[in-house]
């Protein structure tokens, strides 16, 4: 199937329409330049439309029976099996994904999928005790209506539908705005999906657009109750100001500057494995990747032995080779900025063990030690290939290392001794923290979000649920109440 000819339009009221914009989002795959899409950007009145498309067909929807939406949510599932190959194969094109990770963010998006099909059952409503004589207290959870959501390039596929699934499974309806690296990946596939599973018109619209054209509609529209949004945190600031001012409820997965640890009684050529991944997955261009390495001065030169040689090893190229392992960064400007920050760290006194070149969007792995204190490197978010390796005298700098970084989204520790790992991360101001494991981590049931600057409000299972629901108390006095007047 050709995506990028038959998806690449707006999608609006259970309509393909082309935008009615003055200028045209041209999707380009990033390794090889080759013209994908352009799509026609939409107005703020197609957002408009869109919203209120959404508005009208989510009453009925909400009064639906939950399982017919879990069987919405089921077809959809094994639509997304039958298109397998085509959508593993959209992911390498459109965000020069190698192939193992376009596998990874189909089963990961698939898994939840099959999740949302549960928590189309979940919602319950309560009844509650009261000091009052016979006063019934009922607590009912509600869909909230329409949500709004901004998804990012990097797994476009997986971060939509974990908003996109869970929304409409309890009753809600969305209207999505997708990064304009991935209009198809992270728009026009997941409307295609839902349409061929029957999803009925109006409950799931696509805006290909930009703030340019629209500026800030699609946040300030007065149908939306929340908006989801995946992205840098100087983008997240601002849609957090702009709907809190209206009292729209925000769930925000921004920025990281993970740390991974490794202290001194680790397996190390075990964190080697998982300092590589956490680090150099999807060319670093992950929220949770581990910025920075942190390793036991006791431990530091066998371990950064084995870390630079595995680096050095890693193969950069053409994303659908299956031995390639780094593949294109997402764009020019990205590039650019990457061989920028490498500079600047030499600059500053930094050495380069490993000294990756920029060959296009193609930008190979780079390993950086020795950098200053103080360094900014040392406390913004690297979107791609360079690993940050620092040494550290015992638990207690490590902690203070670790922590020290307006981000807290994920870190990973290493030891012998898990329950030495559990007691280090209750100390790192973060969401989420792996012991013996790598720091990208997603897991449909549990709760995924940051602290700080990375972000607020949590996803999956039961956070999920939270997020996109409310509740309401209805009381029924039974006999006379007794006023006070």
């Amino acid at each position: 199937m050709s995506f990028f000819h038959e998806l690449a339009s707006q999608y609006i009221d259970g309509e393909w329409r082309t935008g009615t914009g003055s200028w045209d989002i041209i999707d380009f795959n990033p390794y090889n330049g080759e013209k994908l899409a352009a799509i026609t950007v939409a107005t703020a009145d197609e957002v408009d439309a869109a919203y209120r498309a959404a508005e009208r067909a989510q009453r009925e929807w909400a009064d639906a029976s939950p399982y017919e939406r879990r069987g919405v949510l089921e077809r959809a599932v094994r639509i997304t099996e039958e298109l397998a190959d085509d959508i593993v194969e959209a992911v390498i094109d459109e965000l020069g994904g190698t192939r193992a990770k376009a596998l990874y963010e189909l089963s990961a998006a698939q898994d939840f999928l099959r999740e949302a099909a549960h928590q189309a059952l979940h919602p319950e409503g309560r009844i509650l005790p009261s000091p009052v004589d016979g006063k019934e207290n009922r607590l009912y959870r509600l869909p909230v209506g329409v949500i709004g959501v901004i998804s990012p390039f990097n797994f476009p596929f997986l971060v939509t539908m974990k908003s996109v699934a869970p929304a409409l499974a309890l009753g809600n309806a969305v209207v999505i705005k997708p990064n304009q690296n991935a209009p198809v990946t992270g728009g026009g596939l997941i409307a295609r999906i839902f349409e061929r599973a029957g999803l009925p018109p109006g409950l799931l619209n696509v805006v290909v657009t930009d703030i340019a054209e629209i500026g800030d509609a699609f946040i300030e529209h007065p149908v939306p109750k929340v908006i989801s949004f995946a992205g840098s945190d100087r983008v997240g600031r601002h849609v957090a100001a702009t709907a809190g001012a209206l009292f729209k409820r925000t769930i925000l997965e921004l920025s990281g500057n993970s740390a991974l640890v490794v202290l001194d009684d680790a397996d190390i050529d075990y964190a080697v494995d998982s300092a590589v991944f956490s680090r150099f997955v999807y060319q670093g261009q992950v929220c949770m990747a581990a910025n920075r390495i942190l390793v036991d001065r006791a431990v530091a030169p066998e371990f950064t032995e084995k870390f630079v040689a595995r680096v050095a090893a890693l193969r950069a190229g053409d994303p659908r080779d299956p031995e390639t392992q780094i593949g294109p960064v997402i764009n020019t400007f990205q590039a650019d900025a990457l061989t920028a920050l490498v500079d600047q760290a030499l600059a500053e006194g930094a050495t380069a063990p490993v000294r990756g070149r920029t060959r296009g969007n193609l930008v190979e792995p780079t390993v950086l030690t020795g950098l200053p204190d103080g360094s900014p490197l040392l406390s913004q978010e690297i979107f791609g290939p360079v690993a940050l390796l620092i040494e550290f005298d015992g638990e207690e700098e490590a902690v203070r290392i670790a922590d020290d970084s307006p981000y807290g989204l994920s870190g990973a520790v290493h030891t012998a001794d898990a329950e030495r790992g559990v007691r280090f991360a209750q100390r790192i101001d973060s969401g989420m923290f792996h012991v013996n494991d790598a720091t990208v981590q997603d897991d449909p049931l549990v709760a995924f979000g940051g602290e700080k600057d990375s972000g607020n409000g949590r996803l999956n299972g039961e956070a999920t649920i939270e997020a996109f629901t409310t509740q309401k108390w209805i009381s029924i006095q039974h006999g006379r109440s007794h006023f006070p007047l």
